[in-house]
C-alpha cells in the first residue's frame, strides 16, 4: 500500500508566515483562528487521513461500489470510516456555526481537502459534494428550507449532490431536458434523467440532496429558462423526520477508469418532488455558487494526487538500486536511482509545482474569505474579481499538472510502477477525471480568455499583473535573481493578455486557440509570484529552521530555472495564430 505523511509542517509554514493579506486579517470572525489552533486541526486531519482513510483508497478500487436491487452499497470499510469520519465533525469544518458547523475559513479547511485527496479521493467524493450542495443552499434558498435541510448536511447524516448533466447535454445546459411542472401546493414534480452524477446514491447517509437543474413548462429555452430544485431521496416532513421514497431511482453506476469507489450514478426522476431554490429561470447563477466553488476544490484534488505521488516516488527513488551514475565511486553494484540527474530532476520537478501550488492556494483561499466576509463591499467585490480570475486556472493548471506528476510516479517506478501492486497506477487513473468533470480543461480556458479578463469591474487582469508585479518588488539582494526573472515572465504575459484582447476583437479563433496556452502562462507566472512570497518569508525568517528554509530556497530555484520557461513556450506556441488549424482538412 502507498505510503503518506500529511505535509503539516508546510500547511502550518503557510499559515503562519503567509497570512499576510491585510484585508483578511481585519474579518473579525477569524481573529480566534490561531496558529496553536490550526496546528491541533491539521495534526488530527493527519491522524485520521493517514490511519483510517488512506487503506480505503485500494479497498475502493478492488471492490468498487456497486448497484444490486436498486441499492447502492459502497465498497467495504466506506460505512464504518464515514461514521467516525462525520463522528470527528470533519463534514461541518467549515460550515456556519449556525448550522452546527465549526466555522473555519478556507486557509484551513482547503489544507484538510488536500489530505483527503491525497488520501482516497473517491472517499472524499461522498462528502465533497455536500458541502457544495451545503454553500449553494444557504447562498439561495429561503431561511425555512436552510433550517430544514442544512443542519443535517452539516453533521454529515445527509449529503447532498449537484444534478447537471444529461444525455444530451454536459457543457451546453441550455439543451437540458429535465422538466419541472409546478403544483398548487408551491412544490414542482421534476422528472428527466441525469447522468455522470457523483456520489448520486449510495448507503452511506439517511438520505440525499439532490440539487438539480429543470425546466419549468412555462420557461423559455436555452439557459435563460432554467431553474435549480431541491429534490431530496426520501421526503422530509415538516417536523424534519424523513418520510417516503421520493420518485428518484438509480439506473446504473458507471464503469470508471479510477475514483472506482465513488458511485458515479445514472440517476432518473419520475414526478419527484422538488423545491424552487432561488428565482425562477435564474438556476444556472444559483448553481454556479456550488460549481466555482467546486472548481477550486477539484484543482486541489489534483494537488493532493500530486503530493502523494511525490512522497511514494521520493520513498521509492531512495531505495531502488539501478545502473550507475555518472560520477559514481563505487567499484561494485548499482546506486540508488535518486542519485541519477533525469529522477533528481523528475523529484525536483514534483516538489517545485507541489509547494508553489500549495502557497497559491493559500492565498487564493484567503482572498475567497475576503470575498465572502470583509465589511467593505468594494474590497469584497476586488477580491471575487481574483477569485473568479483565478479559478479556471486553479482548477485547471493543478489537474494537468497533477496528470504529468502521476504520470512521472509511474516513470520512476518504472515496471512496478505500472503494476497494480504498488498502487502508483492508481494515482494517475484517479486523477485522470480531474481535467475533465466540473467543466473540462478546455471550457476553463475558453472560460478565462472570454469571461474572466474583463468584466464590468473593468479589466481584471490588468489589475492582478500590476498587483503582483507591486508585491514582488522585493529590495532583499538575495532576491533580486528571482524577482529578474520574474518580471521577465511577468512582462511576457502582459504582452500575452493585449494579444488576447487585440485578437478578442478581430479573431476570436486565434483566441480560441490560445487559450490553454494563455492559461498555462498565467497559471506559471501565478505560482512564480507565490514562490517570491515564500522567498520573502524563508530569507525573513532564515535562522528560525535552517535547514527548512534551505530546502524551500533550493526548490524555488528550480522552479525558476526548469519550471516557470515553460511560459514563453507556450506563449510563442498561441500567437502563431489558428489559420493553419482552422483551414486544414480531416480527411
Amino acid at each position: 500500500m502507498p505510503i503518506y505523511n500529511a505535509p503539516v509542517e508546510d500547511m502550518m509554514f503557510l499559515f503562519e508566515k503567509l497570512r499576510d493579506n491585510k484585508n483578511y486579517n481585519e474579518i473579525e470572525r477569524y481573529k480566534e483562528v490561531t496558529p496553536d489552533l490550526v496546528k491541533d486541526i491539521l495534526e488530527e486531519a493527519a491522524k485520521i487521513n493517514q490511519n483510517l482513510i488512506l487503506p480505503l483508497a485500494k479497498a475502493g478500487d478492488e471492490n468498487p461500489a456497486v448497484l444490486e436491487n436498486g441499492v447502492v452499497r459502497t465498497p467495504p470499510g466506506y460505512k464504518d470510516a464515514y461514521k467516525k469520519y462525520i463522528e470527528d465533525g470533519w463534514t461541518s469544518l467549515s460550515c456556519d456555526p449556525k448550522y452546527g458547523g465549526q466555522g473555519m475559513p478556507k486557509t484551513v479547511s482547503a489544507f484538510f481537502d488536500e489530505m483527503l485527496s491525497s488520501a482516497s479521493l473517491s472517499f472524499k467524493l461522498y462528502s465533497e459534494l455536500s458541502i457544495g450542495a451545503y454553500n449553494c443552499i444557504n447562498h439561495h434558498a429561503t431561511d425555512e428550507i436552510k433550517d430544514k435541510y442544512l443542519p443535517k448536511i452539516v453533521e454529515g447524516k445527509w449529503s447532498g449532490t449537484m444534478c447537471l448533466t444529461e444525455p444530451v447535454c454536459g457543457t451546453d445546459l441550455g439543451l437540458l431536458k429535465t422538466k419541472a411542472v409546478s403544483q398548487v401546493d408551491g412544490t414542482y414534480k421534476i422528472s428527466g434523467q441525469k447522468i455522470f452524477i457523483t456520489s448520486g446514491d449510495h448507503d452511506l447517509t439517511e438520505n440525499i440532496i439532490h440539487l438539480v437543474l429543470a425546466r419549468a413548462s412555462d420557461s423559455p429555452a436555452g439557459t435563460k429558462g432554467i431553474s435549480l430544485f431541491l429534490v431530496p431521496k426520501f421526503l422530509v416532513k415538516e417536523d424534519g423526520v424523513i418520510g417516503p421514497r421520493n420518485g428518484i431511482s438509480t439506473g446504473s453506476i458507471e464503469n470508471k477508469m479510477g475514483i472506482k469507489g465513488s458511485a458515479t450514478c445514472v440517476l432518473n426522476f419520475d414526478e419527484a418532488t422538488g423545491y424552487m431554490i432561488g428565482q425562477k429561470d435564474k438556476g444556472l447563477n444559483a448553481m454556479f455558487t456550488m460549481m466555482n466553488l467546486e472548481r477550486i476544490v477539484v484543482g486541489i484534488q489534483g494537488l493532493g494526487i500530486s503530493e502523494i505521488a511525490y512522497q511514494n516516488s521520493l520513498a521509492y527513488a531512495k531505495e531502488r538500486k539501478q545502473g550507475k551514475t555518472n560520477n559514481t565511486k563505487s567499484t561494485n553494484g548499482a546506486d540508488f536511482i535518486i542519485e541519477h540527474a533525469d529522477i533528481r530532476r523528475s523529484l525536483l520537478n514534483m516538489k517545485s509545482i507541489i509547494e508553489g501550488e500549495r502557497a497559491l492556494c493559500f492565498w487564493l483561499s484567503q482572498q475567497t474569505e475576503v470575498s465572502l466576509h470583509h465589511a467593505d463591499e468594494k474590497i469584497k467585490q476586488e477580491a471575487s474579481d481574483y477569485v473568479s480570475l483565478m479559478t479556471p486556472v486553479v482548477k485547471s493548471l493543478f489537474t494537468d499538472l497533477a496528470v504529468e506528476i502521476t504520470n512521472d510516479a509511474m516513470q520512476i517506478h518504472g515496471g512496478y510502477g505500472y503494476t497494480k501492486d504498488q498502487g502508483i497506477e492508481q494515482f494517475y487513473r484517479d486523477n485522470r477525471i480531474t481535467p475533465i468533470y466540473e467543466g473540462t480543461n478546455s471550457v476553463q480556458a475558453a472560460d478565462l480568455v472570454f469571461r474572466k479578463l474583463s468584466n464590468r469591474n473593468g479589466n481584471i487582469i490588468n489589475r492582478f499583473l500590476e498587483m503582483i508585479k507591486l508585491e514582488c518588488q522585493s529590495e532583499n539582494e538575495k532576491i533580486k535573481p528571482f524577482t529578474k526573472e520574474f518580471n521577465y515572465y511577468h512582462d511576457l504575459l502582459s504582452k500575452f493578455s493585449n494579444w488576447i484582447e487585440d485578437k478578442n476583437k478581430t479573431e476570436k479563433d486565434d483566441v480560441s486557440a490560445a487559450a490553454n496556452d494563455y492559461l498555462r502562462t498565467l497559471g506559471y507566472v501565478s505560482v512564480a509570484y507565490a514562490w517570491i512570497k515564500v522567498l520573502e518569508a524563508s530569507y525573513k525568517n532564515f535562522d528560525e529552521n535552517k535547514e527548512f528554509y534551505e530546502d524551500k530556497i533550493s526548490t524555488a530555484k528550480f522552479y525558476f530555472e526548469k519550471v516557470l520557461p515553460r511560459s514563453e513556450q507556450h506563449y510563442k506556441t498561441a500567437i502563431s495564430g489558428s489559420s493553419n488549424i482552422m483551414k486544414f482538412k480531416f480527411n
